[in-house]
């Protein structure tokens, strides 16, 4: 499936997508006073965006710039648009770990020029 294709009230949402934006986790209270966290991530593919919701784990396993697979998602409207949700019965995975954490990518680098510089 493409992000275009995804309309309010599809199920069985099987996409795979890339992060590329991530709000800050929040702790919210549902209705049966269970405390949650939640965090809103933009994803895209080819076609088009679609706000992710990811709850509980999800929220702190998945960065900007993960590439994602959704599985048995579902997407409902929030204020007119669409937004995808893994649900009570869907998962999602990092199928590819992104860049997100640029202050590890540049200390190989670091050691890259100092070992040259032996030689």
């Amino acid at each position: 499936m493409k992000i275009n294709e995804l309309k309010g009230g599809v199920g069985n949402v099987e996409i795979e997508a890339t992060v590329v934006d991530k709000q800050p986790t929040r702790t919210v209270v549902t209705k049966y006073g269970k405390q949650l966290t939640v965090s809103s991530a933009t994803i895209k593919d080819d076609t088009g965006s679609i706000t992710l919701s990811l709850w509980e784990k999800d929220a702190d396993a998945i960065d900007v710039g993960d590439k994602i697979k959704v599985t048995n998602g579902y997407v409902s409207e929030y204020k007119g648009n669409p937004q995808l949700s893994a649900g009570k019965y869907g998962k999602i995975e990092v199928i590819e770990k992104g860049e997100g954490g640029s202050s590890g990518n540049s200390e190989p680098e670091e050691n890259f020029g100092s070992d040259s510089e032996e030689f």
